[in-house]
């Protein structure tokens, strides 16, 4: 056993598929584990004897079932009209909500600006550990000016678990409050900056009281590595006179309402008119576009 290998839990079924990150030699225990989903965000601990090595076509087919679930989801129905009529409007410009992302897993940044990338957003994305990210909060918010702050990586519940309301129970809740109490001080409006935090089995209620819009997790349970950018996606594509629930997140995320609940948001698109025709170009002539 080695970091970076593949390998499911069998006293949980393997129902989670997950990639070593760490191993922790313990005299009276023996090897313990560190792992992180593959697909999903979460972190979790287990004896080495408790684990088996998993193959790539069990992660192919993981993949498959969470890609199933994503376009069965009817996600993109709305934004989809949008954009037609849109084209269908050549003198019109699109402005989506501009984002700020902060993961505590670069792989999963990667998949993440992709998607922004995909659907026309303008993203900036930091990879920061989850415990490092409530210090580069307010730097990054004054540098990025952005209209909707996502703050995710890995959590967890930690083994034994038996109280869910106590913060201590968790890997990473504490970080992701902090992150929001810290965005908070720099604009305390929810309808000026818009705040997506937290992960796999995070503190649901704990983040909305820190001064989330939105938060995973109502249930306690597996967010899909992609759900954050899926919430944020609906309000940067909404427009400002739409307010957004989370039943309407709920639809296009893996998770559905048990994964990310939250308040009531506005959206933060706006149309404009008519299209610019030139580039702006700081200190001399713009160019024709």
């Amino acid at each position: 056993m080695k970091p970076g290998d593949i390998v499911g839990r069998k006293s949980y079924g393997c129902d989670v598929v997950f990639k070593v990150c760490n191993i922790v030699e313990n005299r009276d225990k023996g090897k313990t584990v560190l792992l992180k989903g593959v697909n999903v965000r979460l972190l979790a601990d287990s004896p080495e004897a408790d684990l088996i090595p998993m193959s790539e076509e069990d992660v192919d087919r993981d993949r498959e079932v969470f890609a199933r679930k994503i376009s069965e989801s009817g996600k993109s129905k709305t934004n989809k009209k949008r954009g037609s009529q849109e084209r269908q409007e050549a003198n019109v410009f699109k402005k989506p909500g501009r984002v700020l992302h902060l993961d505590g897993d670069g792989e999963y940044l990667k998949l993440c600006l992709n998607e922004y990338e995909n659907m026309g957003i303008e993203a900036f994305g930091y990879e920061l550990r989850e415990e490092e990210q409530p210090k580069h909060i307010k730097e990054l918010l004054k540098e990025v000016k952005p209209d909707i702050l996502v703050v995710t990586g890995h959590d967890g519940l930690l083994k034994d678990s038996k109280d869910l309301s106590d913060i201590n129970s968790y890997r990473n809740s504490s970080s992701f409050i902090q992150s929001v109490k810290e965005a908070r001080m720099f604009q305390p409006s929810l309808d000026e900056l818009v705040i997506i935090a937290g992960a796999c089995q995070s503190h649901y209620e704990a983040i909305l009281e820190a001064g989330a819009n939105f938060a995973s997790s109502p249930d306690r349970i597996l967010i899909h590595a992609l759900d954050p950018v899926k919430a944020c996606s609906k309000v940067a594509l909404a427009p400002i006179d739409k307010i957004v629930s989370s039943e309407e997140i709920s639809q296009i995320t893996v998770s559905g309402i048990n994964g990310i609940g939250g308040l009531q948001t506005r959206g933060k698109y706006r149309d404009g008119a008519p299209k610019p025709r030139y580039k702006y170009k700081q200190g001399g002539d713009g160019n024709a576009m």
